[in-house]
Order: C-alpha cells, then sequence, then structure tokens
C-alpha cells in the first residue's frame, strides 16, 4: 500500500510563494495519477491541481491557475506544488492523492482517488 507524505507547508505573507512536495513510499509511483486537494476550515475537500502519471497532462481549480503549478519527478518519487502569489483564501490543510492509472489522464473529483496522505497546513496571513 503505498504511503503519501506531503511538506512544505507553513506560515506565509500574502504575496509570497511555497513550494509543498508529496512523496511517495512505492516504487511503482509512476503508475499513479496524482492530485493536490485542500481543505479549509468549515469547508469540504476540494480539487486544486491534478497530473497524469507521465506529467504530460495537468488539471488546474479555477481558483489558483496561473499562480499555482504541479509537477511531478517520476525517479524521485514526489509530486510538487509550487505555489505563487499566495492569498489569504489559499489558507488550508493541502492533501496529496494518488490512483493507479497510465492512461494520459487527470482526476479532478475527490471519489477520482483512493490513497491520501496525512496533509501539510498553510496560512496565509499578514
Amino acid at each position: 500500500q503505498v504511503q503519501l507524505v506531503e511538506s512544505g507547508g507553513g506560515l506565509v505573507r500574502p504575496g509570497d510563494s511555497l513550494k509543498l512536495s508529496c512523496a511517495a513510499s512505492e516504487r511503482a509511483f509512476r503508475n499513479f495519477a496524482l492530485g493536490w486537494f485542500r481543505q479549509a476550515p468549515g469547508k469540504g475537500r476540494e480539487f486544486v491541481a491534478g497530473i497524469s502519471w507521465s506529467g504530460s497532462a495537468t488539471a488546474y481549480a479555477d481558483a489558483v491557475k496561473g499562480r499555482l503549478t504541479i509537477s511531478r519527478d517520476n525517479g524521485k518519487s514526489t509530486m510538487y506544488l509550487q505555489m505563487n502569489n499566495l492569498k489569504p483564501e489559499d489558507t488550508a490543510v493541502y492533501y496529496c492523492a494518488a490512483t493507479t492509472s497510465r492512461a494520459d489522464w487527470v482526476g479532478v473529483r475527490r471519489e477520482d482517488y483512493d490513497r491520501w496522505g496525512q496533509g501539510t497546513q498553510v496560512i496565509v496571513s499578514s
């Protein structure tokens, strides 16, 4: 069973940048489509970004397009989320998710994924 571990969260000011990482325990990392989701206090878990197994296909929520960039390094079994120009509304716990897929497919729904990390907190505040 693959384990996903997020890191890189923290407290930043509006306009700052952060880079989140999601490390996987399994060598078959390249067999997984991956995604980032977030959950703000009192709200449901929402899709942020997703990436296909090869990295050739990506998808983003409208709220983050142009500011956040998802990427992966299959050789390092790690996925990343580069977050630029952060806003207070980006404050949330960020989760990485995985599901087995070798198609150029990106999941955008919570139910598309069956493996989850424990989350990393991002707080954007002045």
